[in-house]
């Protein structure tokens, strides 16, 4: 990513958040559906919303090991579809290379169990990696599935050309939907390029429910004839509803696709100051300012600005998981979206910083200069930073 491409984006953004200072507005409520949709796509996202919120139980599929009985079981702060302190685990083991390999069949560890429990995994002894990971927020999520994959790539510098130590790489992931090869931008690890497949790919690995595009139960450990007899609804789980056709999985990405980003807070002199200065310190070459849709033909999505504050790309940070998965490297995480930050809590992947400097405090490696600098902020630039980031 060029320097010129950075300070284009970081100023068309400096004055946009002048000019909403300024006006005195007051950001839509969280969980909105975005402005502008027709009619026949409120119905979609209130579909959607109903399913998202819908308790599931054994004779629809759930299990027979899961993590949450329902979507908004994990996605429900400060409205459907944010986040919540509940915590999936993922397990493996690094030899002294550096090699990552799957225990079990695979890295997910469910936290429940249908009775009588025969298909509760185990994490087992061998493995030496055990990561905790805390729910991604949905909101803007498809503004973010219509960036275009080549918008993603031109970020890329993965072997730092422009030797600012930033090597970010994008995520080439086979998208289960189609087949064909995509640059992924859902989840820790960019390990999705659509909500539909990062959407079906919940239904089954979070709650158990089989679907179209991942119909085989899993759980690590379990043997496939003992997870038969563990939940013996017949897969695909996910059937289609008959008045509206939709599989339950069309009605999750239905619900994403139109969910609105939250807004921007109110944003005084100070945070209007603050994010110069996060440019300046280097935070804005990961966390770049403003991404933009490509050419839709649904006007909601065509070019479209995307105040998101990420490149979309992986990244090694020295905040990786120790997990390697879709096209992710063990050390590496997605840079996350920072939009909608003062309504978050915990965070990080793994829930382990209270507050944002907390975070910025665990960075290191290609932002070890960036969180040197902010170490080294004189004491009111570094609280308009941080005054910046409570506004997002």
């Amino acid at each position: 990513m060029t320097a010129a491409f950075r300070n284009a984006g970081f100023s068309a953004l400096l004055v946009c958040g002048a000019a909403f200072a300024q006006s005195g507005y007051r950001p839509a409520q969280p969980g909105n559906p975005l402005p502008g949709i027709v009619s026949a796509e409120f119905e979609l996202f209130r579909i959607g919303l109903d399913d998202f919120i819908e308790v599931e139980d054994a004779g629809e599929g759930l299990g027979p090991a899961f993590n949450g009985l329902g979507c908004a079981q994990c996605h429900a702060t400060p409205a459907i579809g944010g986040v919540s302190p509940v915590a999936e685990f993922r397990a493996g083991r690094l030899d002294a290379a550096g090699n990552f390999s799957v225990l079990g069949g695979d890295t997910l560890y469910h936290l429940f169990a249908l009775p009588n429990q025969e298909c509760q995994p185990a994490i087992p002894p061998d493995a030496n990696v055990i990561a905790r990971r805390i729910p991604i927020p949905l909101f803007g999520a498809g503004l973010v599935e219509a960036i275009p994959d080549d918008a993603i790539r031109a970020l890329a510098d993965p072997d730092d050309g422009n030797g600012d130590g930033v090597s970010g790489r994008a995520a080439v992931v086979v998208d289960v939907a189609t087949g064909g090869e995509r640059i992924g931008r859902f989840g820790w690890k960019a390990q999705h390029a659509t909500l539909l497949a990062f959407g079906a790919d919940a239904y089954r690995n979070e709650m158990g429910i089989t679907n179209d595009l991942f119909p085989t139960e899993t759980a690590a450990g379990i043997a496939p004839e003992t997870l038969a007899v563990c939940d013996a609804v017949p897969d695909p789980e996910d059937r289609r509803e008959p008045l509206t056709g939709l599989r339950g999985i069309d009605a999750f990405e239905a619900f994403m696709k139109f969910l609105a980003p939250v807004e921007r807070g109110p944003a005084g002199a100070a945070a209007v100051r603050g994010e110069a200065v996060f440019a300046s310190v280097g935070c804005a070459a990961c966390h770049v300012p403003v991404l933009m849709t490509g050419r839709d033909a649904n006007p909601v999505f065509d070019r479209r600005p995307v105040p998101l504050y990420s490149d979309l790309l992986l990244h090694d940070v020295a905040t990786g998981d120790g997990i390697a998965q879709g096209a992710a490297q063990p050390n590496e995480i997605r840079t996350p979206a920072l939009w909608g930050l003062r309504f978050r809590r915990p965070l990080l992947h793994d829930g382990d910083a209270a507050t944002p400097e907390a975070a910025v405090l665990r960075h290191g490696n290609e932002a070890a200069d960036a969180a040197s600098r902010f170490v080294e902020l004189p004491p009111d630039d570094r609280a308009a930073l941080l005054a910046f980031l409570d506004s997002l």
